[in-house]
């Protein structure tokens, strides 16, 4: 499974791509950031766990309003529902191994409740840096190739052996000091945010107003703007530009033309369009959309 095929839900930015192998609860893929149609992997969550492990390059993760610089050989966990994105560092091509797991799956069920609900739930720990100079970060590491190298060669009773991975995953993890703590304000915060860009990407064609933003998050505009700029270092009518752009990606790679595809994202000057496009894609729509072409094969 690549994730470089992901597909997300428009509106939510919930990734509707199913986590899973055809019998159990996870996927273990590797991704390549720069063949995704923006360049990055875009803003997104789900309910699955996931860990990353680079084995090329750099990439700089933000989750939640947080954001961090994961190196080659370093690893990431970020929890369940949390906003992330991801883009590589220097422009380079960064390429990792991903695994993503339902949360129930990671240890049995009789443990689940007091080893993996409280974690999942915490609000104070949306990510955690994998470090392989630690004991506990090389486990996890090794962990990880195991599972992607069960899952390609698939030997006898590797269900169980995955199983065994994943528990080992998690004790390692949550023995490192992860010491969970809920906070139903931050829990509103997250909530708030997730409302406001569920609306956008559902209204992003239509003309959009600051004050329309915030009432969806039932905020004032300048409290509105404070949410924009602590999650996505942004004001949310940049944000909707922005989005505007990586929408037009999908029509430039079709017979859209330039102003078709302007004016179908929401823009209503083919000039800003354009303008917008260059400064976030380091190119004109007219060549993206030349460097996209696709071409039948002859018979």
């Amino acid at each position: 499974m690549c994730a470089n095929s992901f597909a997300i839900d428009n509106g939510s930015r919930r990734e509707l791509t199913l986590h899973r192998t055809t019998t159990l609860p996870l996927a273990c893929y590797e991704t390549h950031i720069r063949q995704h149609a923006q360049g990055y992997i875009p803003l997104h969550w789900h309910d699955e766990l996931q860990f990353v492990l680079i084995t090329h390059g750099e990439a700089l993760f933000q989750v939640q309003d947080q954001q961090v610089h994961v190196r080659e050989g370093e690893g990431l966990f970020i929890n369940s529902g949390c906003l992330h994105m991801a883009e590589a560092v220097r422009g380079y091509e960064c390429t990792y191994i991903c695994l993503n797991v339902a949360p129930h799956f990671v240890t049995t069920q009789e443990l689940y409740i007091s080893c993996v609900q409280p974690y999942i739930q915490a609000t104070n720990v949306p990510y955690m840096l994998i470090d392989p100079q630690q004991t506990w970060g090389h486990c996890i590491k090794q962990a990880i190739r195991r599972i992607r190298q069960c899952l390609q060669e698939r030997p006898a009773l590797f269900e169980m052996e995955l199983a065994v991975q994943l528990t080992s995953i998690w004790k390692s993890l949550i023995s490192h000091g992860f010491q969970p703590e809920y906070s139903p304000a931050e829990m509103i915060k997250s909530q708030r945010i997730k409302q406001m860009l569920h609306w956008i990407h559902q209204h992003y064609a239509d003309r959009i107003t600051l004050d329309e933003i915030a009432s969806v998050g039932s905020l004032s505009r300048s409290e509105c703007c404070r949410y924009f700029r602590r999650f996505l270092k942004t004001t949310p009518l940049n944000y909707v530009a922005d989005y505007r752009i990586q929408q037009s990606l999908i029509l430039l790679q079709s017979e859209s033309s330039v102003t078709e595809a302007a004016y179908q994202v929401g823009f209503n000057s083919t000039s800003y369009f354009i303008e917008r496009f260059r400064n976030v894609m380091q190119m004109t729509p007219l060549a993206y959309k030349k460097s996209k072409r696709w071409h039948a094969p002859s018979n």
